[in-house]
């Protein structure tokens, strides 16, 4: 680029050496919304054995109905809800560790063509 030439911000921009592919934005939304549909259901499931089998103590205020507006109401909401979130946690974390270990498996190399091999240093004597 001269000194007098025009600057244009389309010939600065470097291109990028790798692109995702569409087909894994649309997975992760598919995933972002299946995990905590999938965690509804798995809580009402959860609720309703744990007030069958007294696993644990839930506070009445956790079993009780709830009348949503334009739902009507609904048994056992802030219970399922709680129940909810665990499980979406438990969910996305798990996804996560999966997407990490199969990275680490089959992912690029940790150092490419043009990087220099890692520094080997010697231990110091002690004193």
């Amino acid at each position: 680029m001269g000194k007098y030439d025009k600057y244009s911000s389309q010939s600065r921009q470097a291109k990028k050496p790798w692109a995702i592919h569409p087909i894994w934005r649309g997975i992760g939304c598919l995933m972002m919304l299946l995990i905590p549909i999938l965690s509804y259901a798995g809580a009402v499931l959860l609720v309703e054995a744990n007030l069958d089998q007294d696993w644990f103590v839930m506070p009445g205020e956790m079993i009780r109905e709830i009348s949503v507006p334009v739902i009507g109401p609904v048994d056992h909401l802030w219970g399922n809800l709680l129940f909810t979130l665990a499980l979406s946690l438990i969910g996305f974390a798990l996804l996560t560790a999966i997407y990490a270990l199969v990275y680490q498996l089959i992912g690029p190399p940790r150092y490419g063509p043009l990087d220099a091999p890692p520094e080997r240093r010697r231990a110091r004597g002690r004193r």
